[in-house]
């Protein structure tokens, strides 16, 4: 069985014995079926399938258990989860499952609420862009086209919101997941070992942080409304969640150094719609100075968001996203030859169009990135049509592009794809 089976039937049997002489009341099974495939619209050699990166069939059940006596009733308790089984064709009828959801809610007093367990974590005002979002997602899922539920991942986490005046507060001690990244084995990327775009040849090793109580990650939220803005303030401590620093180059070993986030934004209404601000200090604890080549510098990231409803069912928005590398001219100086110089500063926008045709049932979306710094940019477009209350399909396109090999999205750009779903609900 995989831990995350034995996770999830760990926590319920501990949920059940704790609620003891009270019983569960059983709110139902539910959930999904689906199957969809994604056919490239490039001939890529470099991966394990050169005509499609997506063809799999998807159940997923999910059920909550409400206390109804005992001491877990008390605290108003209740037990949930949700799982995914999947039979990947892409990798030869590999049959998984991955466990999405099991956590206990308890709310032992009215300023208090408790969620531990595996969840999804999220805050901050992005779309499709985060910066004080430091929870893992998944960039496959992402690029191959499964629904937006995929691009977050769970977290094993206990998660304390509280409620007094004059703020809430939110304490989140996880532990550590890294973002799941194109390795070349489905997704072709950018290898700096190789110097070049690479897939299956891919040979390196990241090295993630061992499972001890120091390496546990801490997140914090402060947020409250003044009229209908809303303004928080975060921190981080923890680790990165993208393995771009160099443990040893002679052994391609790549590691997730440790990061720090300070962070604050708003979000309100203006000029019609709805307006946001945000940004961060990324601090760079082990390469405090900039001048570790190994190590990624410490950094500001800015984002301003804006969206509004134009009637007829039509929607935009739009944000713009900066980021800078701090002490630039350390780790400029710091480079050996044949090292990438990576650039200072990176400008990034972004566009969405949503709209709704047929009485709402029929949904258009266009979502564009767009860097003028990186010459890049990535065009994503779906058409969704709910046939029927469980009835589903969803066709879209996947259209990363870039003028060079290094960047974001231009690393991308032999992945692209039309991808096709078609759900069942029950």
């Amino acid at each position: 069985m995989k831990k995350s089976g034995v996770f999830f039937f760990a926590l319920l049997a501990a949920a059940l014995l704790f609620a003891k002489p009270g019983r569960a009341e059983w709110t139902g099974l539910h959930g999904f079926a689906e199957q969809a495939f994604g056919l490239r619209l490039n001939d890529d050699k470099l991966t394990k399938r050169k005509t499609y990166n997506m063809l799999e069939q998807r159940l997923q059940l999910k059920s909550s258990y409400v206390f109804s006596q005992g001491p877990l009733s008390r605290w108003q308790g209740f037990f949930q989860w949700k799982g995914d089984f999947t039979l990947d064709e892409y990798f030869g009828e590999k049959t998984d499952f991955e466990l999405r959801e099991a956590f206990l809610n308890l709310n032992p007093e009215p300023f208090l609420d408790m969620k531990v367990g595996r969840q999804v974590l999220t805050w901050g005002t992005g779309d499709y862009l985060f910066i004080n979002d430091v929870f893992p997602k998944d960039y496959v899922s992402f690029y191959i086209g499964r629904d937006d539920e995929y691009l977050k991942k769970p977290s094993d986490a206990l998660r304390l919101s509280f409620y007094p005046q004059p703020a809430n507060v939110d304490i989140v001690i996880s532990r550590f997941a890294p973002n799941d990244m194109p390795e070349g084995d489905r997704l072709s990327f950018f290898d700096p070992f190789q110097g070049q775009i690479a897939g299956r040849t891919v040979d390196r090793v990241l090295l993630e942080p061992s499972r001890q109580a120091e390496n546990l990650e801490y997140a914090g939220r402060i947020y409250r409304n003044f009229a209908s803005t809303e303004a928080a303030l975060y921190v981080f401590r923890g680790f990165d969640k993208i393995a771009r620093s160099y443990k040893n180059e002679a052994l391609r070993q790549l590691y997730y150094e440790r990061q720090d986030v300070f962070g604050a934004s708003l979000r309100g209404p203006f000029g019609g719609g709805v307006a946001s601000v945000e940004g961060a200090y990324v601090r760079s604890p082990e390469d405090p100075h900039g001048d570790n080549r190994l190590i990624e510098n410490s950094m500001v990231k800015l984002m301003a968001g804006y969206e509004k409803d134009l009637g007829g069912d039509l929607k935009i928005g739009f944000q713009y996203y900066y980021e800078q590398k701090l002490d630039y001219g350390a780790y400029a100086r710091s480079l050996q030859p044949g090292d990438f110089l990576w650039d200072e500063h990176r400008h990034l926008l972004t566009q969405r169009l949503t709209k709704l045709f047929k009485g709402q049932t029929v949904a258009v979306s266009l979502f564009n990135f767009y860097s003028p710094s990186d010459h890049d940019g990535y065009l994503r477009l779906s058409v969704s049509y709910d046939l029927s209350d469980r009835w589903k399909l969803v066709a879209g396109a996947n259209l990363p592009w870039g003028e060079d090999d290094w960047t974001e999205f231009g690393q991308m750009k032999k992945n692209k794809n039309i991808y096709f779903r078609a759900r069942l609900s029950f």
